[in-house]
């Protein structure tokens, strides 16, 4: 396992990062157990979560199943970069959500009680809090951190400016600020590129990919209907509809190299410079062991042109749209 620096951090994290949101309603919590115990044997130190993990009727529930497997012992937390997320609704009650100073300081220790640790490596905002100013934000933060139950701050779907703003109002407080940005991106969806990732580069975040095959599209979806293996639906079967065309030349270009889609998806996000460790979100242990075998895959520069022809990115802004 190859590992990186989180960002300007002098925290060090695994090249793939666990997801862990099928926990609970995808996959049972003894299978669950098991692949933490196999991410951790196969170098993966990086845990990531959030406290509506479990479904709309039980949030919390994927922080439990960790926090049980913590509880086992044999140095588990220990060796686990921990990091979840709060923004999200957890109850019906008004101060239940987002980022206020309040909610900050009500979910994390709600967190730090179902993930039964006393601290959390790497705390993010799911989302940004237009309502709640930065200053408040940071003060509740540097409170948590004082308290020791907080180490380093992160984010997820954050545009560009949001990064600067959090940024600049952490410079103001003489605080580190953010360290990593969670978003989607992968070979379909790379709206990151305009602005997110010069953000992220500029202030020193490291970027951590979500949903690296778009929802299993990128993951030879298309062999995949053929033989009755997995039929698509909703959103997915719509995105398939209109991008069958570059879905197919890019499982016969992957044929082409002698390797699985879905190795090849998360290769070429490894590829990516601003790119610290993309996240994958095994149900099974047999999905974690096909993740694993993509850090393997080496791709030269005219596979890398090539996908690009398939996938076109962009250029950061304004050049790609404007002179």
């Amino acid at each position: 396992m190859e590992y990186t620096q989180l960002g300007r951090s002098g925290l060090k994290v695994s090249r793939l990062c666990l997801g862990t949101m099928n926990f609970g309603p995808q996959t049972q919590e003894t299978d669950s157990h098991a692949i933490m115990d196999s991410a951790h044997q196969s170098g993966i130190n990086y845990f990531d979560t959030a406290n509506v993990y479990g479904g709309e009727h039980h949030r919390g529930w994927t922080e439990e199943i960790i926090g049980r497997w913590f509880a086992q012992g044999g140095n588990r937390r220990e060796h686990t970069v921990l990091a979840t997320k709060l923004y999200g609704t957890m109850t019906h009650l008004p101060n239940e959500s987002k980022l206020s100073a309040l909610n900050i300081r009500r979910a994390l220790d709600a967190s730090l009680k179902r993930l039964q640790t006393d601290y959390i490596d790497v705390y993010q905002f799911h989302h940004v809090d237009r309502n709640t100013p930065w200053e408040e934000v940071w003060q509740a933060v540097e409170v948590a951190v004082q308290q020791g139950k907080i180490l380093y701050s992160g984010s997820s779907n954050f545009a560009g400016w949001h990064i600067a703003h959090a940024q600049e109002a952490a410079a103001r407080r003489h605080y580190n600020g953010l360290i990593s940005e969670q978003s989607i991106y992968n070979l379909l969806t790379r709206n990151v590129e305009l602005e997110v990732i010069p953000a992220a580069q500029h202030y020193g975040l490291g970027l951590i990919p979500w949903s690296p095959l778009h929802g299993g599209l990128l993951g030879g979806v298309m062999k995949k209907e053929r033989g009755g293996v997995r039929r698509t639906e909703g959103r997915a079967q719509e995105t398939l509809k209109n991008h069958r065309d570059q879905i197919q030349q890019y499982e016969d270009f992957c044929d082409e190299l002698g390797q699985e889609p879905g190795n090849v998806a998360l290769a070429w996000l490894l590829h990516q410079p601003a790119v610290t460790a993309p996240i994958v979100g095994p149900r099974t242990q047999e999905q974690l062991d096909a993740a694993i075998t993509a850090l393997d895959v080496r791709l030269e520069d005219d596979a890398l042109n090539r996908l690009d022809d398939i996938f076109p990115g962009h250029r950061s802004a304004p050049e790609d749209y404007a002179w």
